[in-house]
């Protein structure tokens, strides 16, 4: 069992920069791939990026590509979203996931934390 928090949403103004963490209980974290997904009222849910075990890949949805990175620290059992240049577009309710490999799907992950409120104001 793995249990995800996510910290780190808030109020930004459009062009800004956020940061958000997922901190994962359990000993086994580097065995999981993370993602990253958001979703705004009345959308689908939306793939924002994903990062496998060891951290030396990393995939980003084509919406956020050359704004957003993505990165893990084992040792600390957390993986960050870090978003630049936001835009209003960018407001939804951000999760992180965990699953056995990285996935543009969300039924690829096993376990989901709560999600955190990004609201991008313009």
């Amino acid at each position: 069992q793995v249990q995800l928090v996510e910290s780190g949403g808030g109020l930004v103004q459009a062009g800004g920069s956020r940061g958000l963490s997922c901190a994962a209980s359990g000993r086994t974290f580097s065995s999981y791939a993370m993602g990253w997904f958001r979703q705004a009222p009345g959308k689908e849910r939306e793939f924002v990026g994903a990062i496998n075990g060891n951290g030396d890949s990393t995939y980003l949805g084509g919406s956020v590509k050359g704004r957003f990175t993505i990165s893990r620290d084992n040792a600390k059992n957390t993986v960050y979203l870090q978003m630049n240049s936001l835009k209003p577009e960018d407001t939804a309710v951000y999760y992180c996931a965990a699953g056995r490999r990285p996935s543009w799907y969300p039924g690829e992950y096993d376990y989901w934390g709560q999600g955190t409120q990004v609201t991008v104001s313009s």
